[in-house]
């Protein structure tokens, strides 16, 4: 190799050029994120059920999607969720498993128990959970224009626009007023006419159907014959007839509802420093590059708002994680350069020669470039971990040119040509550079080799650390030595230059530093037995660091980017309305702070880096706050105050404050223990000992229960006896309950080629207590009026407004955020604290983020 590299240069020259010509090409075509792609071992299967209690939800869909799933390959653990109308179930795969695949099989498993799922509930909707598909960007949108068509814009024009754009991955409209057509009907003028909710739903729908009826054909023509009966307007739907009396009057939807163009129940809300807007949150392709879906998504929005400049459209940006991301990216590249620029200056104060010091800097781009090359072809993109591992191999990669350079020089001492000198030189410390490289690539070897979330975290960095120093070894003894072959010459020290000078005195000074080293090297051969004792000395020093917990342990390093997420939970009971009212009061107070930027509310939902929830209860905020430069306090600290204020002003919400993580979301709490067991009882009794126990742990903060707290419900207790002898039915009795106080939506009314919900249901002054369920109204199979007091005992109580399971048993999870401690150590604690206190029948398991350390 190295007498090739000197006899034949040319071809030196066409492969490093090609090699120079690939990488560039490479480095540009990668994609830009934080972190490197990863996927987790999560699977969420999420099923809506509308109008069940979390009882029924738990009875009818969760269990049901357990026994159907129990059976997974490479199920390692799954638990799931039943809240009214909605059910989520999370199975945790071994790390060895294909989640692809896994979700191909779970998604046949249920195909197979969808016939026997109530049939109100929606087909469940299964995910894999990838933080690469966490939304990169939120977006608030304003205009003047009437509410409902706003939102109509938004929906039809604005977010299928976005759609397009290269690498998007989903577009989602979060609050809004949405135009919806609402049939109140009156309880009173219902029982008067002696029409029951059932057949007022009937007679919508047969009134507004079209027909395919078939074709005619003529000797030349055909025509396809359609009855188009669809309603053209609300007096259409005013109008429909529900039945005529024998007397020959008509009763129709006018007379016993009113029939109005309003909107749905304003159940979420998005608004951005406290003006009402839509939010949009944007999320990329798995494989997409953010920072260029970014850029893309920032050129639409501004050709946009040009073209619907009538409407008074104006976007503006709540959160940009690409941001962040390139701000990290150009602070590892900026430590790159920093890192070439003092190894180019050490190369020159030791070879005295700047000729010398830039044939060694040519080694560190030519070892880099195939790194490049590397990442692209695999599908890698450019990230923190793969930068960070560059800046770090930097120092390695002029090793083996630096020793190559060195010998080569003593041989030009002894007088040789440069010719000779670079190939004895190579020749003679071959051996030794090998050496050294196969002994840095193997030590990172493993780390490319490791599996699971680990494994492919730093992968990204391993990889192309290894390929670089591979890549050095090839330069150091093909290219160096013929550089030093061509241009390569001995420094006369003795003129008088400037340089000279200064590499006088610079040896000067070494010298002093190579006699203390003398010195010091005597000394500890003499005092073998001493230096060694107070090496192992130490040595125990610094592992007791590690077990008296002084030295902590965490998954993931806290990081401050400037943004955090405020969560607000309030009493199960509070209404949307409440909660709006409140969280704006909140809102002000937060934007009247000198630290805080920006504050985008999302009302009556909440998202984190597993599942969107979606309850009247809750409230989610994104803060941004002022850059660390102008702060003088760091971010989790800043965090940690604001929950003390804000939880001292509103004592009866529940507060959990956190940075942004990583991937750019709220994260789920580092500690998460989850009780199990088959005795509810005994799962909650333990669940208070631990959640105790976890209060009284230093570091932690928001300690609470993974479920909310019970809900008032109005409970109805059927006789069947007496239903049967009343000539009713379940069927009957349940359809019109859920079309009262939840409402049916399956007809659309059309205008264009828009449709807009018909939802038929009881008027609000018909559902507001329990004497009105007790007097709610059936029509038997006589004709005759029934209500629901006569067969059916309504009480009013307590009912859970979740229920959880863990591997299928009953449990709770206690969840806790930890401050100026870390995650690891503080686990460690509470497991030591519970140690012989948990019951038999009764099992604890660390989850989420600290299983995942100690993993």
């Amino acid at each position: 190799m190295i007498d090739l590299s000197l006899k034949r240069p040319l071809i030196v020259f066409v492969l490093f050029s090609i090699i120079a010509l690939l990488g560039l090409s490479s480095f540009g075509l990668l994609n830009i994120n934080l972190m490197p792609k990863f996927e987790t071992n999560f699977i969420t299967i999420g099923t809506v059920y509308p109008g069940a209690s979390a009882s029924e939800v738990e009875t009818s869909v969760t269990k049901k999607i357990e026994d159907a799933l129990s059976s997974l390959e490479n199920l390692d653990a799954m638990s799931s969720t039943s809240q009214e109308g909605y059910s989520m179930v999370t199975l945790e795969l071994k790390s060895s498993a294909n989640p692809t695949v896994a979700v191909e099989d779970a998604q046949r498993k249920i195909n197979i128990i969808l016939a026997d799922l109530p049939q109100d509930v929606k087909n469940p909707v299964i995910n894999k959970f990838s933080p690469s598909e966490m939304p990169i960007m939120k977006l608030a949108v304003t205009s003047e224009i009437s509410p409902t068509d706003f939102y109509q814009l938004v929906d039809d024009r604005i977010k299928p626009e976005l759609s397009k754009i290269q690498g998007m991955g989903q577009v989602t409209l979060l609050g809004g007023t949405k135009r919806e057509i609402n049939v109140n009907l009156d309880a009173n003028k219902l029982h008067a006419y002696n029409i029951s909710i059932l057949q007022a739903l009937a007679a919508i729908q047969k009134a507004n159907q079209d027909y395919p009826t078939g074709k005619i054909e003529h000797a030349d023509n055909q025509y396809t014959v359609r009855l188009a009966a669809k309603y053209t307007s609300l007096d259409d739907l005013r109008n429909t007839a529900i039945f005529v009396s024998p007397q020959g009057s008509t009763v129709r939807i006018k007379d016993v509802a009113e029939v109005e163009d309003g909107t749905i129940d304003l159940e979420q809300m998005s608004r951005l420093n406290g003006k009402p807007t839509i939010g949009i949150s944007i999320q990329k392709q798995s494989d997409a590059n953010s920072v260029e879906v970014a850029k893309a998504v920032k050129a639409a929005l501004s050709e946009m708002e040009k073209r619907y400049a009538d409407y008074k459209i104006h976007f503006a940006i709540a959160t940009d994680s690409s941001e962040y991301t390139m701000e990290s990216v150009n602070a590892v590249v900026e430590d790159l350069l920093l890192a070439i620029l003092i190894v180019s200056v050490v190369c020159f104060l030791f070879l005295h020669s700047i000729r010398s010091a830039l044939i060694v800097m040519v080694a560190v781009p030519l070892s880099m470039l195939p790194a490049f090359i590397f990442l692209y072809l695999f599908g890698y993109s450019l990230n923190v971990m793969s930068l960070m591992a560059l800046s770090l191999a930097v120092g390695i990669l002029v090793d083996d040119s630096i020793v190559v350079v060195e010998n080569i020089y003593r041989h030009l001492e002894e007088g040789k040509s440069r010719l000779q000198a670079a190939l004895e030189g190579s020749k003679q410390i071959l051996g030794t550079a090998v050496s050294i490289t196969l002994v840095i690539t193997i030590v990172f070897l493993p780390l490319a080799l490791t599996g699971g979330l680990i494994g492919s975290i730093l992968r990204e960095f391993a990889l192309p650390l290894i390929i670089s120093t591979l890549a050095s070894l090839l330069v150091s003894f093909t290219l160096t030595p013929l550089l030093l072959s061509k241009f390569g010459r001995l420094e006369n020290l003795n003129r008088p230059t400037l340089g000279n000078q200064f590499a006088s005195m610079f040896e000067s000074f070494y010298n002093h530093i190579k006699a203390f080293y003398h010195t010091a090297l005597v000394w500890a051969l003499n005092y073998g037995k001493k230096l060694s004792i107070g090496v192992l000395v130490l040595f125990i020093a610094v592992v007791s660091l590690l077990g008296a917990g002084f030295v902590g342990s965490t998954f993931i390093p806290d990081t401050d980017q400037g943004e955090f997420i405020i969560e607000l939970e309030f009493a199960p009971q509070v209404t949307a309305v409440e909660n709006n009212l409140i969280s704006q009061k909140i809102e002000t107070a937060l934007l009247s702070r000198r630290e805080i930027k920006k504050v985008m509310a999302s009302i009556g939902s909440s998202t984190n880096i597993l599942a969107t929830s979606a309850r009247n209860n809750i409230s989610q905020f994104t803060v941004t706050m002022i850059g660390k430069s102008e702060r003088e306090i760091a971010i989790a600290e800043y965090c940690k105050n604001l929950r003390t204020e804000l939880s001292a002003t509103y004592p009866g919400i529940k507060f959990r404050i956190s940075p942004t993580t990583a991937t750019g979301g709220a994260g789920t709490a580092p500690i998460q223990i989850a009780v199990k067991g088959t005795d509810y009882n005994k799962v909650v009794t333990t669940a208070a000992l631990v959640k105790n126990v976890t209060l009284n742990t230093p570091g932690t903060i928001d300690v609470k229960y993974s479920v909310d707290d019970p809900k008032p419900e109005i409970k109805v207790s059927i006789d069947r006896e007496k239903m049967a002898q009343l000539g009713l039915s379940i069927a009957d009795i349940g359809s019109t309950m859920h079309i009262a106080y939840g409402g049916n939506t399956d007809s659309k009314y059309r205008v264009g080629s828009t449709e807009y919900d018909i939802r038929v249901r009881y008027d609000k002054f018909d559902k507001q207590n329990i004497t009105d369920v007790e007097n709610i109204t059936f029509i038997n199979d006589q004709g005759n009026p029934v209500s629901l007091k006569q067969f059916a005992d309504i009480s009013q109580t307590m009912g859970p407004s979740m229920l959880e399971h863990r591997d299928r048993n009953n449990s709770l999870t206690i969840n806790a955020n930890v401050v100026g401690r870390a995650s690891g150590t503080v686990a460690d604690e509470i497991k030591k604290s519970l140690n012989g206190k948990i019951p038999e029948g009764i099992s604890i398991e660390f989850i989420g983020m600290v299983k995942s350390q100690g993993e």
